[in-house]
């Protein structure tokens, strides 16, 4: 059941650059300050297409090289020095972040069978508790796992798959010990707390019990890192003797692994960014051979549910934002198949919920998630209501097919998030938990609202704004602005406890929910992909402008910020509008598109072909050839530019953001400051633990304030 992802010294790193590289360091323009490295070496040279694409950085890509390595710590270095004067305002924020923060707490527990489940954190602890009680919560406490306890002497930590056997005896769980994605699974016997023998390595996020509770399946990574095969364990066996149950030889496609919530099923998804397949297994069959449910046929996704005698599906066949259909289990085939809900033009569904008696359908319309209840026969539907302008609502941990209520979550920019419970039958929903933020903080002294922009061809883009009530109006105001934009992903405003340093401080946060993202439908992500991405970077831009038009705020207040695909926005606009910011923080930034869509030896690169095109095909390489970051630097003056990177990032590789940053020396005009900083220890999400975390978003946070000359600024400033 699823269960819920001494350094060398400044000068001696300059030296180990100047020799090993040859390279010339500038003389540094204030006394006090180090200078930023350099480093050229003969270009890389690749022909395609009739053109030639000359990287001077490429050796960058000599992964674990001294001079690689020295190169990066040097950046490291730089940016350590010129950021040492924003240290005290740093302490400042994670003081501020950490007083809000209920340190020791505790989830809403989960009833499943006999057993109580819940996580908890204590003060002063970086990693979560996973915890049950046995018949009541006033029964003593069990520990399954303490992340604490398991991240001593480890630079990283991180817990993937959390799966308890049906017969709540054994444990399956997975650790990532370096950020590389890359997790060892483990098996624990719950009556004892010991692990068993066997160890399996490379496996993925995924992982489902069989009904006998000795039966497990897993996923495997591939050299490209991708997720290609399953694997069926029989507990106390040697991993080697484990069976392959399927492979998939398609590289467009990863496999994941899931349960059906009446635990009679476990699925096998193979998906591609446009494509969906199903394999499903009777878990009370556990050597059985899994069955396709329906065969793939390109561009056409579908996910199924179990309930009752029929499997439900939700698939956009036919149905640009889908529909749902139902069918027997017994008759599988596409001509079985009925519809129960249609498609509707301006509602995507969004996910579904099903429980014996009641079912839960996620709908999007108008930018905001909403929520309808069902009977099983789907005769009358009940819409929930929210009253607040601007809000996000998700699903909550809901493991009981034969519950009677549900849980979802509900949160906004101004609201903590709150776990909710409804019951079906009354009609009643109560609050269990509201995130706690201490210190006073008070929802009613700010204020949210969702803007719409006209963009360039005509479309209306939602945003959605947050800042303190009593901002005076009269004036524009330092204003962050994020953007993401990509694979259908939307980016719902929620609460952060963090941000609430940045709206006392006297700045607006605005959320620009740009065509890629999934927001206003399938639509709105199809027109910012493939031969239209360039509307993702023209939406934003357009989003700064009537920014800047109504008086929210100013070119030289506005900040940007953005990650991974979210960080080659922030790339692509910089090169299209860099007079329009004064500053912005591309984290973990996809920024050489060209460079890595044409090697296919990447993680990533050949499922990827759905989302940027393949660039072997002369249409698509000359399009991504237009907007990539890393291949667009101008010679041009840049605003204040933060990158940050991590090592053993699986998804974008270190040296994209490395690269960037130092074709960006090489180019730009004038004496805008850039930062590389690269985490030495972590891949895509960062450092691990709560508190490394907390003291990574202060850096960033003092980054901004300190382009924005508000260092000295204290909270509560009006």
């Amino acid at each position: 059941m699823t269960l819920r992802p001494t350094p060398p010294t400044w000068p001696a790193l300059l030296l180990s650059l100047t020799l090993v590289l040859g390279a010339c360091l500038p003389t540094p323009k204030e006394s006090s300050m180090p200078s930023p490295p350099v480093a050229e070496r003969r270009p890389h040279l690749t022909e395609i297409h009739g053109h030639t694409l000359s990287d001077e950085y490429f050796w960058l890509r000599e992964r674990g090289a001294p001079e690689v390595l020295a190169y990066l710590e040097a950046e490291n270095e730089y940016t350590a020095a010129r950021m040492a004067p924003t240290e005290a305002v740093q302490q400042q924020l994670f003081d501020e972040f950490r007083a809000r923060l209920k340190e020791t707490d505790t989830s809403v527990p989960v009833k499943i069978d006999d057993y109580y489940y819940y996580t908890r954190t204590e003060e002063g602890r970086e990693y979560g508790i996973e915890c049950r009680k046995k018949g009541s919560l006033e029964a003593p406490e069990q520990v399954l796992l303490d992340g604490n306890r398991m991240a001593e002497g480890k630079d990283f930590f991180r817990l993937g798959v959390f799966e308890v056997s049906p017969d709540h005896r054994y444990l399956a769980y997975s650790v990532d010990e370096a950020g590389r994605e890359e997790y060892t699974l483990r098996l624990r016997d719950l009556e004892t707390g010991e692990d068993l023998p066997e160890a399996i390595t490379r496996t993925y996020y995924s992982a489902a019990w069989a009904a006998d509770s000795r039966t497990v399946y897993y996923t495997v990574l591939d050299e490209a890192e991708r997720p290609y095969r399953v694997m069926r364990h029989r507990l106390g066996t040697d991993p080697g003797e484990d069976v392959a149950v399927y492979t998939e030889p398609d590289e467009r496609f990863h496999l994941s692994l899931r349960a059906t919530k009446s635990r009679d099923y476990v699925l096998i998804e193979a998906e591609s960014q446009i494509t969906r397949e199903t394999l499903f297994l009777d878990t009370h069959q556990p050597a059985g051979a899994f069955r396709v449910f329906a065969p793939r046929r390109d561009g056409v996704e579908y996910r199924i549910y179990h309930h009752g005698d029929h499997f439900l599906i939700l698939t956009n066949e036919d149905a640009v934002n889908f529909r749902l259909l139902r069918t027997p289990i017994t008759r599988i085939e596409r001509s079985a198949w009925r519809e129960v809900i249609a498609h509707e033009e301006e509602v995507k569904l969004d996910g579904l919920d099903v429980f014996r008696d009641y079912l839960v359908l996620y709908r999007r319309k108008g930018g905001l998630r909403g929520i309808t209840l069902y009977d099983p026969d789907f005769r009358r539907g009940r819409d929930l209501s929210f009253e607040e302008p601007v809000y996000t609502v998700g699903a909550g941990w809901n493991p009981v097919y034969a519950s009677g209520t549900f849980r979802y979550t509900y949160s906004s920019l101004t609201s903590p998030q709150a776990v909710w419970e409804y019951d079906f039958a009354s009609g009643r929903r109560r609050r269990l938990k509201q995130q706690e933020v201490l210190g006073g903080y008070d929802p009613q002294a700010y204020v949210s609202r969702r803007l719409w922009v006209e963009s360039r061809d005509g479309k209306k883009i939602p945003v959605s704004v947050v800042q303190r009530r009593d901002l005076p109006l009269d004036r524009p105001h330092p204003c962050l602005l994020y953007g993401y934009g990509s694979y259908g992903i939307s980016i719902d405003p929620h609460f952060s406890l963090t941000r609430v340093s940045l709206l006392d401080r006297g700045m607006v946060y605005a959320i620009a929910h740009v065509r890629g993202g999934g927001e206003l439908g399938r639509r709105w992500y199809e027109d910012g992909k493939l031969l239209h991405k360039k509307n993702t970077f023209h939406d934003f831009i357009d989003v700064a402008e009537d920014l800047v038009r109504r008086g929210v705020t100013a070119p030289d207040r506005l900040v940007i910020e953005g990650g991974s695909a979210g960080g080659m926005l922030i790339g692509a606009v910089l090169n299209l509008r860099p007079d329009l910011f004064r500053a912005a923080h591309a984290a973990v930034p996809f920024v050489d598109v060209v460079n890595t869509m044409l090697d296919e030896s990447l993680p990533l690169t050949v499922i990827e072909y759905e989302e940027w095109g393949n660039p072997h095909q002369q249409d698509f390489f000359e399009y991504m050839l237009s907007y990539s970051p890393y291949d667009n630097v101008g010679e041009h003056a840049y605003p204040d530019l933060l990158i940050t990177a991590g090592l053993n990032d699986p998804r974008v590789q270190y040296w994209e953001p490395a690269k960037w940053a130092a074709r960006l020396r090489a180019r730009k005009q004038g004496e805008s400051l850039l930062l590389l900083k690269t985490e030495m220890g972590a891949g895509h999400a960062g450092p691990s633990g709560r508190y490394h975390r907390l003291r990574e978003i202060a850096f960033e946070y003092a980054f901004f304030l300190d382009r924005l000359s508000l260092l000295g600024d204290t909270a509560q400033r009006k």
